[in-house]
């Protein structure tokens, strides 16, 4: 196996990631590149979990501001990823990557209900283990699913892929002249209110140590380069360290 930084990863993609240039739904040539993507390290032996948002079908925030009981829309939320999180593992299995859903909701039907020790084990066995329905509860988003699944399986490293290529200091679709960070820590997040992840799950990361990469979605071959510990992105650390 190549010289590998990071063996064990928890790989969070947003919902509207997986839109491509469509305004609703899942763009399947989307899901083909991060399957691509994801087959790059799996095939070298890296253990993948994924946790994917639902915003790209549909998002509880949204729902409340238009009127929706708050839990509710969650919950509709919680549906919405679990959605996305059968049409990669469809993909992944057709490009040859053993995989499993695993959802904080029970649905025998569909998907494995989840359990630490269970996702821990199909890791250990080389499985893809994608983590559906958020925490299970309303008003958690989905990043804080993310740095919550990534300390209970003992990840190395949390990789947030998005639209953008790593963490600015304003929005640079609206600012041209935002400035991005190569590295930040995790105070710097909170302090500047950079909007990278929401707090709760920012807290968790940094209360548990957990490196964070952010990086885009899009950029061929982002994946392997951060796991090999390349420059990719930006990495969000602890000022501890």
């Amino acid at each position: 196996m190549p010289d590998y930084k990071y063996t064990r990863v928890l790989l969070k993609l947003s919902g509207e990631a997986l839109m491509g240039s469509r305004s609703y739904g899942i763009d399947p040539a989307v899901v083909q590149h991060i399957a691509r993507e994801v087959k790059s390290v799996y095939d070298d032996g890296i253990q993948v979990g994924i946790v994917v948002g639902g915003g790209n079908i549909f998002r509880g925030v949204q729902g409340a501001a238009a009127g929706m009981d708050r839990a509710q829309g969650d919950y509709m939320g919680m549906l919405a990823t679990i959605i996305n999180c059968l049409s990669l593992q469809d993909c992944f299995e057709k490009m040859g990557m053993d995989s499993r859903v695993m959802t904080a909701i029970e649905m025998h039907q569909i998907a494995e209900t989840y359990i630490r020790r269970r996702a821990i084990r199909h890791l250990e066995k080389g499985r893809v283990t994608i983590f559906a329905a958020g925490t299970g509860n309303p008003y958690f988003t989905t990043d804080t699913a993310a740095a919550l699944r990534a300390c209970e399986i003992g990840a190395d490293v949390l990789l947030k892929a998005t639209k953008v290529d790593g963490i600015y200091d304003s929005d640079p679709a609206e600012n041209p002249g935002a400035v991005k960070f190569d590295t930040i820590t995790y105070m710097d997040v909170l302090t500047k209110e950079l909007k990278v992840m929401d707090a709760t799950a920012t807290a968790l990361c940094h209360d548990n140590h957990m490196p964070m990469i952010v990086f885009s979605v899009e950029q061929k071959d982002a994946l392997r380069r951060a796991l090999m510990g390349e420059h990719v992105g930006t990495t969000v650390v602890d000022e501890e360290k």
